[in-house]
């Protein structure tokens, strides 16, 4: 606005009105469109960058998961069970083996490692034949001042809007364009900025996240 006093306060003004009440009018506006711009701008960097990749990581066992472990040759080490509630599992000859947040292939290579001591060149598979601890673990999640809220199964493509259709929508409660996305990234939570009214009223869809398994939104309630 300094700008613009300064343009008006000179004889411009005097000798083409017209002009200089035009000129001036798109000084205001150009600086009126800066101001409410560079929020954006800097709110946008924060977004999640390839999202995609989040859902290709490789499934790793739980408690309660019914595995296959496949000793080629030889059927008396090769069994079917479920890992207990320690993680582990029990084989012939090795005794107790940890098998909870391995992969398939980790887990073959540590029974193999294993069963070296005592089988030569033991060749060995496991095969998940029963994922049921990863009900939870492919859940995504809307909490807050919304009308219900929800944790439902992971769907390939469901994105921040989806799942707070699901949960009915904000309540009358809800600072809407102060949600947060919370996802478990390389071993950390890495927080999102989610405009959810700027979503729902402008369609702007920006911040309409595709979602990966584990996410939870929040939707904050504003203070009385």
């Amino acid at each position: 606005m300094k700008l613009l006093r300064i343009f008006l306060s000179r004889n411009l003004l005097q000798r083409n009105k017209p002009l200089a009440l035009l000129i001036g009018a798109a000084i205001a506006a150009a600086l009126a469109g800066c101001g409410s711009s560079s929020r954006t701008m800097s709110d946008m960097s924060d977004m999640p960058v390839n999202v995609q990749g989040y859902s290709s990581e490789e499934y790793k066992i739980g408690v309660g998961d019914e595995i296959r472990v496949e000793v080629w040759g030889d059927d008396r080490l090769s069994l079917a069970v479920p890992v207990r509630p320690d993680g582990k599992i029990s084989m012939s000859l090795i005794g107790d083996v940890m098998a909870a947040g391995f992969s398939t292939e980790a887990l073959s290579k540590s029974i193999t490692g294993k069963l070296s001591e005592y089988v030569k060149n033991p060749q060995v598979s496991v095969i998940v034949t029963n994922p049921s601890s990863s009900d939870f673990q492919q859940r995504i999640r809307v909490t807050g001042a919304v009308n219900s809220p929800q944790s439902v199964p992971y769907r390939k493509g469901m994105t921040v809007l989806d799942l707070v259709l699901l949960a009915g929508g904000p309540n009358e409660f809800a600072v809407s364009n102060d949600s947060k996305l919370y996802r478990k990234s390389e071993g950390q939570i890495k927080v999102y900025p989610i405009y959810l009214d700027d979503i729902l009223k402008a369609g702007k869809l920006e911040s309409n996240y595709m979602l990966v398994p584990s996410d939870i939104v929040t939707v904050p309630e504003r203070s009385f």
